[in-house]
C-alpha cells in the first residue's frame, strides 16, 4: 500500500504571510491539527499547527530562560523564541524543515518517517508541490479497514489448515518452538498445551491462534517453567 492511496487528497493549505488569527480559525474550522504552507507558486515551504502556538505571549506562556543562560546562548536565540511567541504572520511561527513522503512511498517508509521525526502528519509532494497529507487518523482509517473480520473460505477453516497455519506463524515469528508445544484444534477449538519459559510467550501464543479465520475459542493449558528454578506454574487467573 502506498502513501497516494492512504492520504487526504486535496489538502487545506494556507500562505506564509496570512495572519495567526486565520491559521487559528482555519485550524478550527477544519478540525485539522495542522496545515501545509504553500507560496504563491503552491510550493511547500513550511507547516504550521497546534504545536507551534503553545508557546505565546497571549497565553502567558512564552518560553523565557534565565538571564544567565541567555547570556551564554547569545541574542539569537533569545530573539528566534521572541518571534514565535510574539509573530503575527505564520512565516513568523511555522516550523520550516518539514518531513515529507512522495506519492509512492510505502506505508511501512510513512510510518518510519513520522517516527523518526517525530510528527503526526506529513505533507505529500510531488516535486515540490503538494498533492495531499497523512497524519494519524489516515493510518488509523487504514487499519480500519485491516482489522475488519473477511469472511474465510471452508478449506481455510478445516481442523488441519488452523494447525498448520498456526505452526507456521510460530516458526514465522520465532517467540515460541513448536517442539515444546502440544497443540491440538478440535471443531475450530485450539487448545494450547506445553511448556513456555517467559511468561510474555502466552498471551503471544494466544494471539497467534486467535488470528487465524475458523478458530472460535483458545483454551490455555500452557506451563511457566521459571528458568531459574525450575517451578511450574499454570496460567495466573484473571490474565
Amino acid at each position: 500500500m502506498f502513501a497516494s492511496e492512504i492520504m487526504t487528497s486535496p489538502v487545506k493549505t494556507i500562505g506564509p504571510d496570512a495572519t495567526i488569527e486565520e491559521a487559528i480559525g482555519l485550524l478550527l474550522s477544519l478540525h485539522v491539527s495542522g496545515l501545509p504552507v504553500t507560496d504563491a507558486d503552491g510550493r511547500l515551504v513550511g507547516l504550521v499547527s497546534e504545536g507551534d502556538f503553545l508557546h505565546r505571549a497571549e497565553l502567558g506562556t512564552a518560553k523565557r530562560k534565565p538571564r544567565w543562560i541567555e547570556f551564554l546562548l547569545g541574542p539569537g536565540e533569545v530573539a528566534e523564541s521572541y518571534v514565535m511567541s510574539h509573530g503575527r504572520k505564520v512565516h513568523d511561527v511555522m516550523t520550516r524543515d518539514v518531513a515529507t513522503v512522495g506519492e509512492s512511498a510505502s506505508v511501512n517508509e510513512v510510518v518510519e518517517v513520522m517516527e523518526r521525526r517525530k510528527v503526526k502528519r506529513l505533507p505529500v509532494v510531488s516535486g515540490d508541490r503538494v498533492v495531499g497529507i497523512i497524519t494519524r487518523a489516515d493510518l488509523l482509517r487504514t487499519l480500519s479497514l485491516a482489522v475488519a473480520p473477511k469472511p474465510a473460505t471452508a478449506a481455510e477453516c478445516t481442523d488441519q489448515a488452523i494447525l498448520d497455519r498456526l505452526l507456521s506463524e510460530l516458526r514465522e515469528q520465532g517467540f515460541a518452538s513448536p517442539k515444546t508445544l502440544d497443540v491440538t484444534v478440535d471443531q475450530g477449538v485450539v487448545t494450547l498445551t506445553g511448556e513456555i519459559f517467559d511468561e510474555r510467550q502466552r498471551p503471544a501464543l494466544v494471539v497467534a491462534a486467535e488470528n487465524i479465520p475458523g478458530v472460535n475459542r483458545v483454551i490455555d493449558k500452557l506451563v511457566w517453567i521459571e528458568p531459574f528454578s525450575g517451578m511450574t506454574i499454570g496460567k495466573t487467573e484473571g490474565f
